[in-house]
């Protein structure tokens, strides 16, 4: 654990809401980390389960920031704040790292002075049972933008990244419900790489009621993402066209489902978007 009198170099963040159940494995899986110069930050957000008991066993070991309940973007963006490291790495509260995690991608900044970003290879539980990940979801490394307006390839409890990326890009997007990491990831990999450190090095859990990847309608999200993107003018040539037939597909799709559902003025709005783009 680094040094109450120096700065860490890694801060790693853990937002949790009402995982008391899964909690304490993310966690361990810190503290058990080879390398040692880290901080954990642990914000709480507004849990109302046995989290804060977890929490205090502890003690010192790690740091809490509690507040109320305003989301997983906010959350993350709150222990950010907070962060004294050099770099800060993610673990959602349901996921865990094996031993090296840290100490292999801290080995691939020492080695890639240039890089802002990596992310590791996960494995993957659903419903308490390892699969393989479909093709679609294979990582690709390097300049990954175009392959990432379709789904998102980047897991945030794979992610180390530079503290000054965050301070250039900015942090989560907050008012987005759900594919608040789409969001971001897309914002960096418009222009910077994304390596992948090719080990799985994380366990990647799913299948539970709570996932935000459950709720219907994602795209609408990737969409506005997308929107976003586009809005802000700094994509251009090969990228903005590639982020207009993404935007333009999604949103067809949408669009169309919207009107077989009855949802006419939402497949008008739309619609409307399309046709700003076409």
């Amino acid at each position: 654990m680094a040094s109450e009198n120096t700065a860490p170099r890694v801060s790693v963040i853990i937002p949790t809401y009402n995982r008391g159940w899964t909690l304490q494995r993310a966690v361990d899986s810190v503290l058990t980390q080879t390398f040692r110069d880290f901080e954990l930050i642990v914000v709480d957000d507004g849990s109302q389960d046995d989290t804060a008991d977890i929490l205090a066993a502890y003690g010192t070991d790690i740091r809490v920031i509690r507040q109320p309940n305003a989301g997983v973007s906010a959350a993350r963006n709150t222990g950010i704040r907070a962060a004294g490291g050099e770099f800060i790495a993610f673990l959602d509260s349901d996921d865990y790292w094996l031993p090296e995690k840290l100490h292999v991608q801290i080995a691939y900044f020492n080695t890639h002075p240039v890089a802002v970003i990596c992310q590791t290879e996960e494995n993957w539980i659903r419903n308490g049972k390892r699969v393989n990940p479909k093709k679609v979801h294979k990582k690709p490394s390097g300049r990954i933008f175009r392959a990432s307006l379709a789904l998102c390839l980047v897991s945030p409890s794979a992610v180390m990244l530079r503290r000054e990326l965050l301070d250039e890009i900015g942090g989560f997007d907050e008012t987005l419900p759900a594919c608040e990491d789409y969001d971001l990831w897309l914002r960096i990999s418009a222009h910077y790489p994304v390596y992948l450190v090719d080990t799985p090095l994380i366990f990647k859990t799913g299948g539970h009621a709570d996932q935000l990847s459950r709720m219907v309608g994602l795209d609408r999200y990737r969409i506005r993402s997308i929107e976003k993107l586009l809005a802000d003018g700094k994509l251009t040539g090969l990228r903005r066209a590639a982020a207009i037939e993404m935007l333009v597909k999604k949103a067809t799709i949408y669009a169309s489902g919207c009107r077989k559902r009855g949802k006419i003025d939402e497949a008008t709005t739309y619609e409307n978007l399309i046709a700003r783009y076409r």
